[in-house]
């Protein structure tokens, strides 16, 4: 069986499931998903200058309205849970947990306790991030030691 870890900061859409879990064609996969809250990941300033390249100005307009810390805790779970059952319902084994602080030493810790085979980093465009490689996918790979792929969300959850 293939073992994935697989981070992201929302709930995954029906397209996000069938992406990740047809990467591999046939080969069983198994997911350990961590979730980090869209909320705690960037400042708002670097979310704002996200959605203004994107050109989706009334995001920029609300970034403030985005729920962090201990507010972004009961979402996050939701989000979570509702995206560990769409792993399930697409016939794979999948475990998962929120991450609050320091995503890439759980990340990291995570992949040596499962002796994971890859990590996936599936996230909306984060421009700024990605520009200085400041992205989590960018830093992950120099953290881990297995290949980390980098895939974009289909649509907003």
């Amino acid at each position: 069986m293939f073992t994935s870890v697989l981070m992201i900061e929302k709930a995954l859409t029906s397209a996000d499931v069938e992406f990740v879990t047809t990467l591999h064609g046939d080969e069983e996969v198994s997911f350990h998903v961590l979730l980090q809250p869209r909320g705690d990941q960037a400042d708002r300033l670097l979310r704002a200058i996200d959605d203004v390249a994107m050109g989706e100005l009334d995001e920029a307009a609300r970034e403030d309205e985005v729920p962090e810390g201990d507010e972004a805790k009961a979402p996050g779970e939701q989000a979570l849970s509702v995206s560990l059952a769409a792993l399930h319902q697409a016939g794979c084994a999948a475990e998962g947990r929120l991450i609050e602080d320091h995503p890439l030493d759980a990340l990291r810790a995570l992949v040596d306790q499962v002796k994971a085979d890859e990590v996936i980093v599936l996230t909306d465009p984060h421009y700024v991030e990605e520009f200085f490689h400041r992205d989590w996918a960018s830093r992950a790979r120099h953290k881990v030691g297995v290949p980390v792929l980098k895939l974009f969300s289909y649509s907003k959850a």
